[in-house]
Parts: C-alpha cells; structure tokens; sequence
C-alpha cells in the first residue's frame, strides 16, 4: 500500500492523533495567520477520504455559499493530488467519490433544520465565536451519531462568550482544546507577515494582541468607535429616511464592500453590507443585488478614484451608481460626522463591518502609548463604503450656518 505524507503545523497534528470517536471535541483557537482553518479543513477531507462520511460545516450566518467553509475546503482538497482525485467539487457541492458527503447551513436563519438532520458523522464550526448559548444547545444534542465528533474553529474575542465558557473555562471530557497563532503556523505566508509586522507597529497593543496573538479583545482609548455602536436585529421601517448605498472598490487583497444604511431616531442603521475579496468587476452587480435587491433602483455613491468601474457598472446593471466628492480632510469630517449620531445599530448579519468598527483606530505614540489624533488606514474598506453612502448628509452638516444680524 503506497504511503502519503500530509504537512500539517505540530499543534494540529498532536490533536488529531487519536482516532475518530475517542474525543467528543476538537478546538482550534487562535489569531490571524495560524491557518487552522485550512489545516482542519484538510484534516476533513483526509477522514472523509478514509471514509465515508457525512459532514455539516456551519457557522452563526451564512447567507450564500461563499461565505461557508466551502472555500477552504475546496482550497485544502486542491492542496494535495490524491484528495483531488478522491472528490467532486462543484460551485455549492462537495461529494466524496466514496459516498462522503458535506453539508453547508448557517445557525441563525436554520434552527429547525439543523435540528432535523440525522446520522452527521463530523460537524464543523467556523467562527464559532459568535455562537450564541442557545444555538449550542440546539447544536448539540444534534450532533449524536456513533463515534460522532464537534470541531470548533474561532478566534477568541471576549472572555466569557458562550464558545469561551464551554471550551476554555469549562472544557468538557473528551476534548481536545488547541491554541494556535501564527508562530505555530510553519507554512505562514511572508506576504502576512509582512502585514503582521506593519500593523505592530501601527495598532495600539491591544488590538494587535487579538488579531494576532489570539489574546481577548481588549477595548482601548484609541478605538474610533468605542462605545457608539452595538448589534441589533431591525427591519427598516417605513418613515426612516434612506436607503442610502455606498460602494468601496477592492484592489488586490483589499475587499469589495457595500453597505446599505437608514437613518431614524437620531440613529444611524447600518442594514446590509455585501462584497468580498477577490471579486470580479463582472460580478459585482450581480453580488451586491443578490444581497440587496433594490440597489440598482437607488443612487449608488463609489469610490471616485475608480471612474473606470462606475462606468462599466453604470452600463451593467447600476444605472444610477455616482462618484463621491473626495477631498482633503473628508475621511475626518466623515468619521466625526458617524460619530455625531446617538448610535450606530448594526445588523448582525453585517459581520465585516462590525469587524471594522471594532478595530479602526487612532494611531499611538509607541514609547508613551498616547493616543494621537491620526487615523490607521486600515480595517476601513466597510467604513469608506458607509462614508460614501451618507456623503449628501456630511455635506449638509457641514455647511456653515446662516446668521442673521439683523435686529
């Protein structure tokens, strides 16, 4: 029988060397560039290839298939010749040539059939920081097939979360529980270490310390919107002024982001975001309509440096997409501006955008940790899209006031 060596990081290794059924779970945490996401995805597409077996991957939202594990283990399978040759990959399907079989569901939005599935050998949760207490009690007790198996994938964030208390302070028996960061990673990219070290130098400790080094999320002084904002399932109501779309264009590793966002109550309503790395200007249209079907009746505010793109989504399903007035001062006026509401309420489906709001900061002074008055041009692609959007309002803010002297 011919052999194959698979290169996997020490740390997932050591977790997987008991067989299947001997541990009830499996958990990987961990900052940015450890790749235990694409690790355990690797480690699935082994099991399911020794054996047949069925699969749930999940997390708290999924609103299309790109935004499941899909992605990583179509890239894991890629990785190695044998595992290419052992399965079917299609645009929304994984199936083992040997009967092995994956399913994709988000949590929030399929409760009910989750709790009806039957027989799921191994089921795996990405992001699993944002798993609610109840969507684990649901979760659970599903999961109950011989031999069966959780793996739990998340970055930690805050100390005491539902995945936090049940996996790290109360770790259950037959568990295996593995923290990974970067430096554990032997496979990690110079190109992420080159952004590692630049944000070092750039974010204020604490931030850096939760992107990167796994540690708990630790609010700052330096953080642009600490304490303005907070998670809040809405329907936009009828008299709210809005919808108001904004569209910042992606280059390179640089997302593609929409944002679609009310304003009431002296608030500001953030709806939907929609977009991703990597995606075509060709499909753009057809993402952001997906996610927001009345966009292209709207006036949409873009990136100005990119006329080229307005024009062709112009003739290509956004008839009524305009740039945006840019100038000096505007990314300050426009923050300030988001910060004059009484608060920001964010959907919790628009996870990359409460993913910016968490981390865009001031920079800091690293010898005496004072916060200065100067914004890190980063974790704002999310954040220049809502700028965009709510341009026509800054403006009018910022209009100086009339004042009449007469008597």
């Amino acid at each position: 029988m011919a052999k194959i060596q698979i290169k996997l990081p020490a740390k997932i290794q050591a977790a997987f060397i008991k067989p299947r059924g001997t541990l009830r779970y499996r958990g990987f945490f961990g900052g940015r560039g450890s790749g235990k996401s694409f690790n355990v995805a690797k480690m699935l597409a082994i099991w399911g290839y020794a054996e047949t077996l069925r699969i749930l991957c999940t997390r708290e939202f999924q609103n299309s298939i790109k935004e499941s594990f899909h992605a990583e283990l179509k890239a894991a399978i890629a990785s190695e010749a044998f595992l290419e040759n052992a399965y079917d990959v299609g645009v929304d399907f994984i199936r083992g040539k040997n009967g092995t079989e994956f399913l994709f569901k988000g949590l929030r939005n399929n409760t009910q059939s989750i709790k009806s599935l039957a027989n799921i050998d191994i089921c795996v949760i990405e992001e699993a920081e944002d798993i609610s207490e109840s969507a684990w009690e649901v979760l659970e007790p599903t999961i109950r097939a011989p031999k069966s198996e959780i793996w739990v994938i998340w970055n930690p964030k805050q100390r005491g979360s539902a995945t936090d208390t049940r996996f790290r302070q109360n770790t259950p028996p037959r568990s295996c529980i593995v923290e990974i960061n970067h430096s554990d990673n032997p496979f990690f990219p110079d190109v992420l270490d080159e952004q590692r070290k630049y944000q070092q130098k750039v974010l204020d400790p604490a931030r850096y310390a939760w992107i990167w080094e796994g540690a708990y999320y630790e609010q700052s002084d330096a953080q642009v919107f600490a304490g303005k904002y907070a998670v809040r399932e809405f329907t936009p109501q009828s008299d709210w002024n809005g919808a108001y779309f904004g569209l910042d264009f992606g280059f390179s590793q640089d997302p593609t982001a929409a944002i679609e966002c009310y304003v009431a109550d002296n608030c500001l309503w953030i709806y939907r975001e929609a977009g991703g790395v990597g995606l075509e200007l060709d499909d753009t249209a057809g993402c952001l309509k997906s996610i927001m079907p009345e966009i292209d009746k709207h006036i949409i505010r873009a990136d100005s440096a990119r006329p080229e793109s307005i024009s062709y989504l112009r003739r290509h399903g956004l008839p009524r997409i305009v740039a945006v007035e840019k100038g000096r001062g505007s990314v300050e006026s426009g923050i300030e501006f988001i910060k004059t509401f009484e608060k920001i309420y964010v959907h919790p489906s628009c996870k990359q955008t409460l993913n910016e709001l968490n981390l865009y900061s001031y920079k800091t002074d690293r010898l005496s940790g004072d916060v200065l008055p100067v914004l890190v041009d980063a974790f704002n692609h999310y954040l220049d899209a809502l700028r965009y959007a709510l341009e026509p309002l800054i403006k009018q803010a910022s209009k100086p006031k009339r004042v009449d002297f007469r008597l």
